[in-house]
């Protein structure tokens, strides 16, 4: 039985780096699993776009896609975009929408991860405060997930951590880094980028960091955040083996 096809569905940007830094991390999520056929499509601002791709694989006779939104939390683009736009694929393909990436243990690795690279040590966790920073959402269910991300992170031994963001949503990075300033226990602040590629966005974030001690890192392709995309894969793939299942 031929395994359905991976499509990998960003956001996109005007920035030149957001979609080399996906089509990095869609390379090394594809050497994961050598003979599955991997693609990658956007949904606006860069090349392939989502129809395309979708005409593409009807054309090279491929049946079955589960298409992966890359994005961190169930916000506009994956509840409302992203099925808009699979909608219109030919009818010949059967398509299954995967999970968001978030939440993930294997998110929180990741962002530790970005955070050692910067300079921080396992030993200054508990002397760390520490600024989770996303691009933000009015949506109230990601809004809800990013804040528990950060306690997520908390847990894992970081003297705090607070929830930012870039646009949308309060409190802005800055705003955070400065209250974190007031924390007891806080000897030195870091701000985590809770974003997968670079942009206007992660820009901003970069920005309200300015003041402080640490500024890790996007994502990007990271091996914790290539795994994640074959486990949203295998999640989607699972389902619909029970569902045959069920029926037989």
């Amino acid at each position: 039985m031929n395994r359905p096809v991976l499509l990998v569905i960003a956001h996109g940007s005007r920035d030149p780096r957001h979609a080399a830094t996906v089509q990095a991390l869609v390379r090394r999520a594809g050497a994961l699993r050598p003979g599955l056929r991997v693609e990658t499509a956007f949904l606006d601002f860069n090349l392939p776009s989502v129809t395309g791709v979708l005409d593409r694989l009807a054309a090279d006779g491929v049946r079955d896609v589960v298409a992966l939104p890359l994005l961190l939390t169930r916000a506009f683009h994956a509840k409302a975009d992203i099925p808009a736009v699979l909608r219109q694929a030919p009818r010949r393909l059967r398509i299954r929408q995967a999970e968001v990436l978030g939440p993930s243990p294997l998110l929180i690795a990741a962002v530790e991860r970005r955070l050692y690279e910067a300079g921080l040590t396992p030993g200054d966790k508990s002397s760390t405060g520490v600024v989770l920073a996303s691009a933000g959402s009015t949506d109230p269910e990601a809004i809800a997930v990013i804040a528990e991300t950060a306690r997520e992170l908390r847990r894992t031994g970081w003297c705090s951590v607070r929830p930012a963001f870039a646009s949308a949503s309060l409190p802005l990075t800055e705003d955070a880094v400065q209250a974190l300033r007031t924390d007891a226990g806080v000897r030195r602040v870091a701000v985590a980028p809770y974003v997968i590629a670079p942009g206007r966005l992660p820009d901003r974030i970069a920005a309200g960091a300015a003041a402080a001690d640490v500024l890790a890192d996007v994502l990007g392709p990271s091996p914790e955040l290539a795994a994640l995309l074959m486990e949203r894969y295998d999640g989607a793939t699972a389902r619909a083996t029970d569902r045959v299942a069920a029926v037989g």
